[in-house]
């Protein structure tokens, strides 16, 4: 199929038409019979019916002018797939090379057709349309490259997109005959339909070494962060049906669901949730009445009243994506589409593109638990909130969703700003709409320089036992409103985090991460989990600070994204009489350092620490489990050339329930080691980067005698 002479200057031939003109009789009629066999794949495919077209069926049958490749028996086959596969440990960086367009180049395998031993083919339904249109655009695009030796990225021909089609053992084993594969390295696989009944796995079965995979259903167990990408599972309809776009605004209804296959208890969640609202909550469901075919797949009925899918989705504001068998959902595309904001129910479930798209902006996620409380969560939102994400849930499907070119392109621009991060697009341009309307045009004198409030920032908890006080930081932190992450650092080895029944339910999501070994620099590793700019580090006695004071800290930061901005300020002096730098504590009017027992930073500090830190300071920091803040401190400053900023008035963290065993720093020895700190630094260093200042950053009308109503910032300590 692939052969030498099917090659064209943009890419290979993948699917020629079949001429038909001037044919013989017979061979009309084979069409014919091709025809119902290939229709009857189509709906084994995809969840939805969909009709089949003269188009795609002679393309379909060229396939067979593709070589056969007999397995033996023998084969290999590869491993299962490595869960702890990273970028830096699975994937061969140096192929990519550099070039002056920072585009990685992919090469497509030539199109084969496999089959065992009995000649009984790996797949039941050969090389779908939707993977052809994938392959096409490829193909077509500045990625491709028909040189297999400048190639970064290998894509076979091997059609994985629904599993239910395939032989896994015997789909695992062609992979291995791919001439370049290598157990995997530097292939990416394409999979919107995982698992099997009765499981379900939320990851392609077929085992695949160290290949990446572009999934439609991953969740937080089986994708591997930075590694894998997660993508839509593509809607037929999407072909088939134009939905105009809307003027976003208050709809018919407030709340539609349209999913037919909704397991019966979150079927009766919701008929008693349409008890109780009347008329704002439209319940759809499979039409009895219907023949089954692809007409009857695009309507939907309610107590015998019919409407057309997807178009009643239009009429509504809010459309509610559940869970299924598989965690990913056609139903996604569809609701994005018709610019209804989707209402998405499904725990641990990884949102397609999630790794640069904001779904904050588009999308609301309401943990499965909480499906009882749908009504009342979606009614404390703004109209005006509502509209945007109105908006952006419609852009979110036109850029990235629309089509199988739409989804692979993206895909592979995401695996490309991996490679060549200097390179790479910004927030901005990930998720604000290319196409300026005179609506929004922003003046040029207010352009924005500060990062976007939306991602929010992580916050990243030490601890080691005291579960008590952890458990009142965890509740507190999730107070706050730009809050997006909670990721708790287990520092005890000889003891086992909480069963996870027992934790505090916050609003965000809760990752809990073991250490191999006790150390106090493990605060400052830059886990994978940490996916916004903006890190709070805090310890798990910090339970005084307000939502009010965290809240404004990250508004100070989000002005000054290179400083560390923290609350209890510290400051170095030199000591004239013993010849060497001092530390001194809160009550000066001077600072240079501030606790990171609470403090903003940007992440990449978190690389600078563990990876740059000059001589062996980390390792002194860990041997004498004391002065990793002074030590971030003496980074950040040397790097910016710049002080800290502290903010709000607090001097000191004050904790009652704290006894003098529960905190290193309340050691009578912690002063003497905290200087030598200083001046252990300040010689590894080979010079004195700490800037003194005399500042601090209030909220504008923290000391006005202003009712509190107006002011943003009320609940500011004074500690």
């Amino acid at each position: 199929m692939y052969g030498s002479g099917k090659y064209s200057s943009r890419g290979p031939a993948l699917i020629p038409r079949m001429k038909t003109k001037h044919r013989l009789y017979y061979i009309t009629l084979f069409s014919v019979v091709l025809l119902g066999l290939i229709a009857t794949g189509m709906f084994q495919f995809w969840p939805h019916s969909i009709e089949s077209t003269t188009e795609w069926t002679l393309e379909k049958g060229s396939v067979h002018d593709a070589p056969l490749i007999r397995l033996p028996g023998s084969s290999p086959i590869p491993e299962r797939g490595d869960l702890s596969c990273r970028m830096h440990t699975c994937f061969d960086v140096y192929r990519c090379g550099y070039n002056p367009k920072n585009k990685i180049k992919v090469y497509i395998y030539p199109l084969q057709r496999f089959v065992d031993e009995l000649g009984v083919p790996i797949s039941s339904t050969g090389l779908s349309r939707e993977y052809n249109d994938l392959l096409s655009s490829i193909s077509d695009s500045d990625f491709y490259t028909d040189d297999v030796t400048r190639a970064c990225l290998f894509i076979p021909s091997i059609d994985v997109l629904n599993q239910n089609s395939l032989r896994i053992r015997e789909t695992a084993q062609a992979l291995t005959m791919l001439p370049r594969w290598d157990k995997g390295m530097n292939h990416l696989l394409f999979n919107m339909l995982p698992g099997g009944p009765p499981d379900y796995n939320t990851a392609l079965d077929v085992p695949r070494d160290r290949a990446l995979l572009a999934g439609g259903g991953f969740s937080t167990w089986t994708y591997r962060q930075g590694y894998d990408v997660s993508i839509p599972v593509y809607s037929p309809l999407s072909a088939d049906v134009v939905l105009p776009e809307r003027q976003p605004g208050p709809q018919r209804y407030f709340i539609l669901s349209s999913q037919t296959a909704i397991h019966r208890e979150y079927r009766a969640e919701l008929e008693r949730l349409k008890e109780e609202n009347g008329e704002s909550l439209l319940l759809l469901n499979k039409c009895s009445n219907l023949s089954q075919g692809a007409a009857s797949a695009r309507k939907r009925c309610y107590k015998g009243q019919v409407y057309d899918y997807p178009q009643i989705l239009q009429e509504s504001s809010f459309c509610v994506v559940l869970r299924g068998a598989r965690l990913g959902q056609a139903a996604l595309s569809d609701v994005l589409q018709a610019g209804c904001v989707p209402v998405i129910l499904a725990d641990s479930y990884i949102l397609p593109f999630s790794e640069v798209l904001d779904w904050k902006r588009a999308s609301v996620v309401i943990p499965e638990e909480k499906l009882s409380e749908m009504y009342t969560i979606l009614k404390s939102i703004p109209q005006r909130q509502v509209e945007e994400m109105q908006r952006q849930a419609r852009w979110f499907w036109e850029a990235y969703f629309s089509s199988m070119k739409a989804i692979g392109l993206t895909t592979l621009q995401i695996i490309n700003d991996r490679i060549y991060p200097y390179a790479a697009h910004t927030y901005e341009q990930w998720n604000n709409p290319s196409v300026v309307k005179w609506s929004s045009v922003n003046s040029p004198l207010f352009l924005p320089l500060i990062p976007p409030r939306a991602p929010g920032f992580t916050a990243v908890v030490l601890t080691y036992d005291r579960v008590e006080s952890l458990f009142r930081v965890i509740t507190e932190i999730s107070k706050v409103p730009s809050l997006a992450k909670l990721l708790v650092v287990w520092n005890n080895q000889n003891k086992s985090p909480p069963e996870e029944s027992l934790w505090p339910k916050v609003g965000v999501p809760l990752k809990v991460v073991r250490t191999k070994e006790n150390k106090l620099s493990n605060r400052f590793f830059p886990y994978d989990e940490i996916e916004t700019e903006a890190v709070l580090a805090i310890d798990d006695d910090i339970i005084m600070l307000t939502s009010d004071e965290l809240q404004f800290g990250y508004e100070v930061w989000r002005e000054f994204p290179d400083r560390l901005v923290g609350y209890p300020g510290r400051l170095h002096l030199w000591d004239h009489e013993m010849g060497k730098w001092k530390y001194e504590s809160e009550w000066t009017n001077e600072v240079s350092m501030v606790l990171t027992g609470a403090a903003f930073y940007h992440k990449y500090y978190n690389y600078l620490y563990t990876y740059k830190m000059p001589g062996d300071i980390k390792n002194w920091v860990d041997a004498h489990m004391n002065c990793e803040d002074i030590a971030m401190n003496f980074l950040v400053a040397n790097v910016t050339g710049k002080a800290p900023i502290k903010v709000t008035p607090r001097k000191k963290f004050k904790c009652p329930e704290c006894t003098a065993i529960d905190g290193l720093s309340l050691d009578q020895t912690h002063m003497v080691e905290r200087s030598e700190c200083i001046n252990k630094f300040a010689s590894v260093f080979g010079t004195m980067p700490l800037k003194v200042v005399e500042h601090r950053a209030d909220p504008v009308l923290y000391k006005d005698d202003f009712p509190e109503k107006l002011k943003s910032f009320p609940n500011i300590g004074s500690l």
